[in-house]
């Protein structure tokens, strides 16, 4: 797959996205949290990793936020390493957070570790097949895979606006599909099986 071809591909995306936003950036995370909270499969003890929206992101605040009042446990990531698997610290909402690499915010180093069994992945495009397009980093792709591969099972669900569905996105072969997306308008599963 030719890196031109993404790099135009997020182009399109992100302008998509910040096209949206303004309209969607109040009501939306409310939405986002009760399609979330109705459609994917939750168990007890699950821990459900999110992430602080960034730019014109879909915020998943509120859905952190119900969450952890509904007593989840719930993590953030953290770039420990650069080009490797993102780390997850236990964090709740009101917990500080501290400037990341990229412009992010995470949970300060000294947080516990923890496993996700959910992971709430941000994005700048997603398909009718579960193929997200991301920011070309590969942190969520090799963190994913390497979830998936200690087969304790992890489901990796897509934030975003309706608006950010685009059609057949550039797809390489580290790349990690998406088990649903979460949007103002639904929840949506991929590749047949809504469960882990």
């Amino acid at each position: 797959m030719s890196a031109d071809v993404k790099s135009k591909a997020r182009a399109v995306a992100r302008e998509r996205r910040d096209a949206v936003h303004s309209a969607l950036r109040v009501e939306g995370p409310s939405r986002i949290a009760d399609h979330f909270l109705s459609a994917i499969p939750l168990e007890p003890a699950d821990c459900i990793a999110g992430y602080v929206s960034f730019g014109s992101e879909a915020d998943p605040s509120e859905l952190l936020s119900r969450l952890s009042v509904a007593g989840y446990s719930c993590a953030l990531p953290r770039v420990a390493v650069r080009n490797r698997p993102l780390a997850f610290k236990c964090w709740r909402p009101g917990d500080p957070l501290i400037g990341g690499l990229y412009g992010t915010r995470e949970p300060l180093p000294d947080a516990a570790d923890c496993r996700p069994d959910i992971v709430v992945v941000p994005l700048l495009a997603f398909d009718a097949e579960g193929r997200r397009l991301g920011y070309g980093g590969g942190y969520y792709d090799r963190t994913l895979a390497a979830l998936r591969a200690e087969g304790q099972g992890v489901l990796a669900v897509g934030v975003a606006f309706s608006a950010q569905e685009a059609q057949d996105l550039p797809e390489d072969k580290f790349d990690e599909r998406l088990d649903w997306v979460v949007t103002e308008t639904g929840a949506r599963p991929f590749g047949g099986a809504p469960g882990r």
